[in-house]
């Protein structure tokens, strides 16, 4: 995806905002080659902001400090990511590692830095921090993935801009594409510019196999036979994950 057009990437994202984040983890697990825990976020990262998703953008990192004592403030990198979505072309997902010496005083923004990174095309936050003023995110509109709400910070100051950052036990590189819901948090790796279309016929399978599994008329083994041999009409019985997925 690094290559594509921001036409073309933009389209990509819009194409992904169509499709529920469990049906996109689904898909990947199937015919990415990564393993999942490279690409799905610990339930640690939740929605304080649930009906405004599912949000997709494409990963702006950087760490930041919001809870040390004394802390030293610097904003600078801030402004210069906030050029760099501006620019960009394409809907952004601010993804911020929160490194304070207190972890449950975190608090990496509210509603002020929020409107700022919505009027330079910035879709939501992820964080392993928390943030605050929630109503006032949702009347933006701006999405935020994070642990939870925390009502005030020390001085914040933002480090390694455009790094590789953990989050929620998942690295997340810049230019990754983030898609989250109120059911947790994704990233979808460069490889997978098809994840659409196939996910497209995964949500066709998974369609056809939920029919069958609901019924009270036919036996386990026949429900168990039926999902794999749809599995295997839409090109999914190949993949190296093992058992397990056809029961999602």
């Amino acid at each position: 995806m690094e290559s594509m057009s921001a036409a073309s990437l933009g389209s990509l994202m819009a194409e992904l905002r169509e499709f529920d984040t469990a049906l996109l983890a689904n898909t990947l697990a199937y015919v990415e080659p990564i393993a999942a825990h490279e690409f799905y976020l610990s339930g640690e990262i939740g929605s304080v902001t649930p009906g405004l998703g599912p949000t997709v953008g494409r990963a702006v990192t950087v760490e930041m400090d919001s809870s040390t004592p004394d802390n030293v403030g610097e904003m600078e990198p801030f402004w210069r990511q906030l050029e760099e979505m501006l620019s960009g072309g394409v809907p952004s997902v601010w993804v911020v590692k929160a490194i304070g010496s207190r972890p449950g005083h975190e608090c990496v923004l509210g509603d002020g830095m929020a409107k700022l990174l919505y009027s330079v095309g910035c879709a939501g936050v992820v964080t392993d921090g928390g943030v605050r003023d929630v109503a006032g995110l949702l009347t933006i509109p701006f999405a935020a993935y994070c642990r939870g709400t925390t009502i005030h910070h020390t001085e914040l100051r933002l480090t390694n801009p455009g790094k590789p950052v953990e989050v929620g036990g998942v690295t997340i590189r810049p230019g990754d594409i983030i898609h989250a819901s109120a059911e947790g948090v994704i990233r979808i790796p460069p490889s997978a510019a098809n994840l659409p279309t196939l996910a497209v016929k995964m949500r066709a399978a998974e369609h056809a196999i939920h029919l069958q599994f609901r019924r009270t008329d036919i036996s386990l083994a026949a429900k168990r036979q039926h999902a794999l041999d749809v599995f295997a009409e839409y090109g999914f019985a190949k993949s190296r994950r093992g058992h397990g997925h056809e029961l999602k």
